[in-house]
């Protein structure tokens, strides 16, 4: 079987790859092109890839034997993780391999802004001797916002703090016991966090709630002679506003490992602007970090392609054949369910419950409760949310996870039900089956109400009277704006009372369209998910 290693990887993992007689092991001298993996791949079983290899779907279309792709490091941005399902391709990573150097990165980083150490070696070096030109700031008694709290900004913190600085941290998806076992203030208003912070760190993955967050409006919201360092995603950082605040002093500096577009551009002004600090995308570029995922990504495509064994998959649980073609309906319906609860729910909850019902309760439990929870979870980790780290995500998170096996007689032969708890009290509660012979997911319940929802598209919910010609009112609205109605389902307490209708959209509602429903006195409760 051939296995193709197209980025560099550690030495000690080609060895792993080279030692395993029934693998032929091609090392490739540089990182392909598309056109040139296309002609290597046609009898390749498997790809062991870094950042810079772009395995699409034109390489998965033309590799009929491939099997795995195996991406040491965490991030699967250059993987067309769709079109590998779609072809049968298992997609693996390393996750967690590289917390610590890109923690240790980010500090680095931070006491270098800090005392300009780049700029005082750069003058050095053309034969200058200028103290008073890189005068610093001590970290002492400074206050670091920490935006994300995942596993890289939980160990910033903990070095800030040992530096003797106040951590004030803003994660929405962070508990408050979990902040106050870390140390950190946690904060709910960012412009709380720009106002007070000295140094402000990026730790947040990159989703549509986080691109271009960091921008001129933000800038105007911070602190004079705030320092700014972005380690974690490039594009979260606007970075013509940086260079603008930089300019007229609102920004005193900052510290780039990553950027909109890379690598950087030869002309950008980044590069000319005596106050950033810049690396290219060094975070996980430590000895310590590339030997660990070179090995590991090497031990899983060979555990993969010699035993079948299926370790830190992105699109498949670790299941043998069998129990995977029978938990596969419902790894879709509870990811659909963490979908509609996450979006519904606040961001930040305390605990989840899932009970399992009827035949439901003899099912493998844990990769059904991992797809839901990354389901839930996709707001507060983006594409870096899998099956596979979505546990330690929801303990970081400080998020307690309940599964509960219940005998309870339903409607229904099997189900799996998810409650979500805020503040105490519970605030979202949905549940789904199957139904069929093709095991189509459907949602059956939702915060008590009986539905069934196909759990697909873009999904209107409202609280509305029950009162002759609500649904009409509501369709005309909807074609008013050429919003078209696929499916709908509601669900009333009592004649004349409080019901609940669901609409199946083909397109997502205009805010205008939205805020003339929201007109009506008596609808509440207007919400749109997207699953």
């Amino acid at each position: 079987m051939k296995v193709i290693v197209c980025d560099p990887i550690s030495p000690k993992g080609i060895d792993l790859l080279k030692a395993c007689a029934a693998l032929d092991v091609v090392v490739l001298p540089k990182p392909p092109k598309e056109d040139e993996l296309l002609t290597l791949v046609k009898d390749a079983a498997a790809l062991a890839v870094r950042s810079e290899t772009k395995v699409t779907r034109k390489v998965l279309e033309a590799a009929p034997a491939l099997k795995v792709v195996g991406r040491a490091g965490v991030g699967v941005d250059n993987v067309d993780v769709e079109a590998a399902t779609e072809r049968g391709v298992i997609v693996m990573n390393t996750p967690g391999g590289n917390t610590i150097s890109t923690a240790e990165l980010t500090f680095s980083m931070l006491m270098a802004l800090a005392r300009r150490i780049p700029q005082a070696h750069l003058s050095m070096t053309q034969g200058n001797w200028d103290r008073k030109a890189f005068k610093g700031t001590e970290l002492f008694g400074k206050t670091l916002g920490v935006l994300g709290m995942g596993r890289i900004g939980s160990e910033v913190a903990k070095r800030a703090i040992a530096f003797g600085m106040k951590v004030v941290a803003y994660d929405p998806y962070l508990t408050l016991d979990r902040a106050k076992e870390l140390g950190v203030e946690l904060v709910d208003d960012l412009a709380k966090i720009y106002a007070e912070s000295d140094f402000i760190t990026v730790h947040m993955p990159m989703t549509d709630e986080t691109r271009g967050m960091i921008n001129a409006a933000a800038f105007e919201k911070m602190k004079k002679g705030v320092r700014l360092l972005n380690c974690a995603r490039g594009g979260i950082i606007n970075e013509v506003d940086l260079l603008a605040a930089i300019e007229s002093g609102k920004v005193a500096g900052a510290a780039l490992d990553v950027y909109e577009a890379e690598p950087l551009a030869k002309d950008s002004p980044l590069r000319t602007n005596p106050k950033v600090i810049m690396t290219p995308h060094l975070g996980a570029s430590t000895e310590e970090a590339q030997e660990n995922v070179g090995i590991e990504v090497a031990e899983q495509i060979i555990d993969l392609l010699t035993t079948g064994e299926v370790r830190n998959a992105i699109n498949l649980p670790n299941l043998d054949a069998k129990t995977y073609a029978r938990v596969k309906p419902f790894l879709v319906l509870a990811e659909k369910l963490g979908k509609l609860a996450g979006q519904l729910a606040p961001k930040r909850n305390e605990k989840l419950v899932i009970t399992y019902g009827g035949k439901a309760a003899e099912l493998r439990s844990d990769p059904i409760t991992r797809s839901l929870l990354k389901g839930f979870l996709e707001s507060a980790g983006g594409q870096e949310v899998n099956q596979v780290n979505v546990r330690l995500m929801a303990k970081g998170l400080g998020l307690l996870v309940e599964e509960i096996k219940s005998n309870e007689e339903t409607d229904y032969i099997e189900w799996i039900h998810v409650a979500v708890f805020s503040g105490g009290e519970k605030v979202v509660s949905t549940g789904g089956t199957v139904l069929g012979a093709r095991s189509q997911p459907r949602i059956v319940r939702l915060n008590s109400r009986t539905v069934e929802i196909v759990p697909e598209g873009v999904l209107f919910l409202m609280n509305n009277k029950d009162r002759p010609g609500m649904v009409g009112h509501v369709g005309n609205l909807m074609g008013k704006h050429n919003v078209n109605i696929a499916s709908m389902t509601l669900d009333r307490d009592n004649v004349g009372g409080q019901a609940l209708t669901v609409l199946n959209l083909d397109s997502v509602p205009p805010p205008e369209l939205l805020a003339e429903i929201q007109k009506d006195p008596d609808i509440t409760n207007v919400r749109i998910v997207r699953l």
